[in-house]
């Protein structure tokens, strides 16, 4: 929760969180600042992020709709880590 709440208070209010069931290992909650910044915080069951979401204020509840994914500012050194090495 201490690291939903830091990253709304350094990239402004309010903030969206897409919870995401990744299996076995849990849930990704993925954070998206008023900034366009993005940031994630790995939780042991999607139930578990979805209490986080409600707890921490100014941290909205969102999907992949075309509001969050227009308020997401992906870098390029994100697209490069995201999209691998390629080979020739």
């Amino acid at each position: 929760m201490k690291a939903a709440a830091a990253f709304v208070a350094k990239h402004g209010k309010p903030a969206r969180a897409v919870v995401e069931n990744i299996g076995r290992k849990g849930a990704r909650v993925v954070l998206v600042g008023h900034d366009g910044a993005m940031g994630d915080v790995l939780v042991p069951s999607p139930a578990l992020g979805e209490r986080l979401v409600e707890k921490v204020r100014d941290l909205e509840a969102a999907e992949w709709d075309r509001e969050t994914v227009e308020a997401a500012k992906i870098g390029h050194a994100h697209r490069v880590k995201m999209g691998g090495r390629a080979r020739g």
